[in-house]
């Protein structure tokens, strides 16, 4: 890459005020879903990576591929158990949610119609939801909040055996469900219905519905693949509003899947592209700036496609559209990617487990710029994307990052940036610092960064008592 002229780059700035503080930072609110495209447990590496990200909760699919109920009275956990032994060994709670449609419980034609919710024995399905319940959030006390659906606004199109679009119909399938998890689990979590988005039906009216019937409701959950973190913001601004006339404490807020759009092609060379890490770190802070809300972004380990798998309960066109997602021109969202190889929103993530303490404020000079900084005992971080929705609109900057509030004294500068020069281990996935350097500063202080169009950079000022 040419060196630029750096005199003549755009010119912006940070301010950061550690005596300005905002409340406790929460950003571990944004975390990762993963799964619903086959069985396969979460290798090691994956495994480890995870749980260097230290997620409180990370999203599942209980999907009916892993066919826990084959025959009446009978059940089979020799699928699922592995899977959710791999998402315990990441240290992480489970948001799980039910995809289940046993051939048992709906007839051969039934289960490849996705219209066809309804089990022919409300008892029967019952108690393979309390069987389920009762493995994985008492005897292990893993998932703490069940789902129930997936998308089902529009059913196999989002990887789902339901198409339960109408409001009406969701509300009588989750009263014959949600019952049945409170009283086998009554510590855990209850909720829905995980549309495309906030304002897709059935979610809107099913809360409505609860909100008249007094039915118990601890969560609500949507999903948005966007570029735009405007819209981000605003599902979450929408999710509040849903939930507003409810009594306290509310139903949490959940978007379930989250991600950037879907690309017209898919090449190798995408899966390293900076932007995208941009453009997560813009959307989970608009998100954090709406919310409180918990984010899952999809997803942790980009996975191929078994079309044997979803054969049993899947329509033809369904598996087709399933080939086409996940084979022929695969989203490559994921942290890592199918073979293990860490992905730049990886980082990103990691990024966010270094911002704990107190939010502080934090003020850009460009609308292209988003920012967040928070302080912990013995130093301030400062996370910031220069990114736009339009790739040759936004401009590489040399950023003056402007600080006040500090405890004089020495400090040690320590600055990242994710980039297309992937400055990192793959091995040990540990992000290698572009810069680092003592100085020593008065309360107040200064330094800049380059940060070229479509990059994430992070920042740490630490006191060098804490230098290890």
């Amino acid at each position: 890459m040419p060196v630029p002229d750096f005199a003549l780059l755009d010119r912006q700035t940070v301010h950061v005020d550690v005596g300005e503080q905002r409340g406790p930072a929460e950003l571990w609110r944004h975390t990762v879903g993963v799964g619903g495209i086959n069985s396969a447990p979460l290798p090691p590496r994956v495994v480890k990576g995870a749980a260097a990200l230290r997620p409180r909760l990370v999203r599942i699919f209980v999907q009916q591929f892993f066919d826990i109920y084959p025959e009446h009275g009978r059940f089979d956990w020799t699928r699922l158990d592995p899977y959710l032994d791999s998402l315990a060994a990441t240290g992480a709670k489970v948001v799980a949610a039910i995809c289940l449609k046993p051939g048992p419980l709906f007839g051969p034609a039934d289960r490849t119609d996705h219209a066809v919710w309804m089990p022919n024995d409300v008892a029967e399905w019952q108690q393979v939801v309390t069987a389920l319940v009762r493995r994985y959030s008492v005897e292990r006390n893993l998932v703490t909040h069940w789902e129930i659906g997936n998308e089902t606004d529009i059913g196999e199109d989002g990887g789902s055996p339901y198409l339960v679009p109408d409001p009406d119909d969701y509300a009588t399938f989750y009263d014959l469900t949600a019952p049945a998890i409170r009283a086998a689990a009554p510590h855990v979590k209850v909720g829905g219905t995980a549309a495309c988005w906030v304002t897709s039906e059935p979610l809107p009216g099913f809360v409505k519905h609860c909100l008249d019937n007094d039915v118990p409701l601890d969560f609500v959950s949507w999903h948005l693949y966007a570029d735009d973190w405007a819209r981000h913001a605003a599902g979450v601004a929408e999710g509040r509003r849903l939930v507003a006339g409810f009594p306290e404490p509310r139903p949490e807020l959940m978007v379930t899947e989250w991600s950037t759009s879907f690309e017209a092609v898919s090449v190798a060379d995408q899966a390293d592209d900076p932007r995208r890490a941009a453009l997560v770190v813009a959307s989970i802070l608009a998100m954090d700036r709406a919310g409180p809300a918990w984010s899952f972004y999809y997803h942790l380990w980009d996975q191929v496609c078994d079309p044997g798998e979803f054969a049993p309960f899947f329509s033809p066109e369904g598996v087709a559209h399933l080939m086409r997602h996940w084979n022929e021109v695969p989203h490559r969202f994921g942290l890592f990617g199918e073979r293990g190889q860490v992905r730049p929103q990886y980082f990103v993530h990691q990024l966010l487990g270094r911002l704990d303490g107190t939010k502080v404020a934090c003020e850009v000079s460009h609308e292209d710029l988003h920012a967040y900084a928070a302080c912990a005992p013995g130093a301030v971080s400062l996370l910031v994307s220069n990114t736009s929705l339009s790739r040759p609109a936004c401009r590489d900057r040399v950023l003056t990052l402007r600080y006040a509030g500090l405890t004089p004294g020495p400090k040690l500068l320590t600055v990242h940036r994710i980039d297309e020069a992937r400055r990192w281990c793959a091995d040990t996935l540990a992000l290698e610092p572009l810069e680092e350097r003592v100085v020593v500063t008065a309360g107040a202080f200064e330094h800049q960064i380059l940060l070229p169009a479509h990059t994430v950079a992070f920042a740490t000022l630490s006191e060098r008592d804490g230098i290890r």
